[in-house]
């Protein structure tokens, strides 16, 4: 029950936020990644901050807000290979970009909050509590005016609100594409 509510909860906001007028959102996104057993597929919709944080003729630091729905599977659920567990994760995060201006490759870093349908527990690494903190780091290329790749790292942690608190690490691929 908890995972369908969880699930109905993020397929709400993001056909809400996809039914907002076309300018409120900014891009959206679709990542693929592999870490400790696991696999997993998100998708995800940004919005622009309002301005640059910080701007002069050789830096530039912006970002975005990014709300995304991801389905992880684990291999080795209570580290029984062949187990399987599936979970789905909400997530808010807001996205710092440094990038010097003319340059098409960036750095992308954030921590948000991450919300998940089952605890974790797999490959010998469990995480005790639904609510997670998600730090993510990533080295990007702009493809298109339009189009960006970046490789991500990111790190699921409860802040040690509660133990165990093993941590995930996931390495990602994630494709933006920009509305405007």
């Amino acid at each position: 029950m908890k995972r369908f509510v969880l699930r109905s909860l993020g397929a709400g906001l993001l056909a809400a936020c996809a039914a907002l007028p076309a300018h409120a959102i900014d891009g959206a996104s679709v990542e693929v990644g592999t870490g400790n057993a696991s696999q997993f597929l998100r998708g995800g919709l940004q919005w622009n901050f309002s301005r640059p944080l910080y701007e002069s003729a050789n830096l530039r630091l912006g970002g975005y807000w990014d709300l995304d729905l991801a389905e992880w599977r684990s291999n080795q659920y209570m580290n029984i290979p062949g187990q399987t567990q599936n979970l789905t994760e909400v997530g808010f995060t807001p996205m710092f970009r440094l990038q010097m201006p003319g340059s098409k490759i960036f750095l992308d870093a954030g921590i948000g909050a991450h919300l998940l349908s089952h605890l974790y527990n797999n490959n010998g690494r469990r995480l005790s509590t639904a609510l997670e903190f998600g730090t993510k780091i990533g080295l990007g290329y702009n493809i298109t005016p339009a189009t960006d790749v970046a490789l991500m790292v990111s790190h699921y942690s409860n802040g040690a609100i509660k133990e165990p608190n093993n941590g995930v690490n996931f390495a990602s691929l994630k494709l933006i594409h920009r509305f405007k």
